[in-house]
């Protein structure tokens, strides 16, 4: 057998039909997906606000110490679950 016969009945195998351009398929996409999502959390980083700046856009924020785990606890002990009422609000269609 010559060759260029071998390489042919190699071709001819299923697996090396299929396989090795899928195997081809799922490297090269990973690389591509790779440079994708470096561009989207290099886009997405978003700078954060110092309490200062946040001040100046009019959102006060609470204190650490102010809000505890007791104090959320009270907040939930306050609320009466025993008396409420099922409230539908308005669709778009009835308005």
């Amino acid at each position: 057998m010559s060759v260029s016969q071998k390489l042919n009945t190699l071709f001819q195998r299923r697996s090396i039909k299929y396989g090795v351009p899928f195997m081809l398929f799922m490297v090269a996409g990973s690389f591509g997906l790779e440079q994708f999502s470096r561009l989207r959390y290099q886009f997405s980083r978003k700078k954060t606000l110092t309490p200062e700046e946040m001040e100046k856009v009019g959102v006060k924020m609470k204190k650490p110490e102010e809000v505890t785990l007791e104090s959320e606890y009270e907040k939930v002990k306050r609320i009466n679950i025993d008396d409420w009422e099922n409230k539908r609000g308005p669709r778009p269609w009835e308005e």
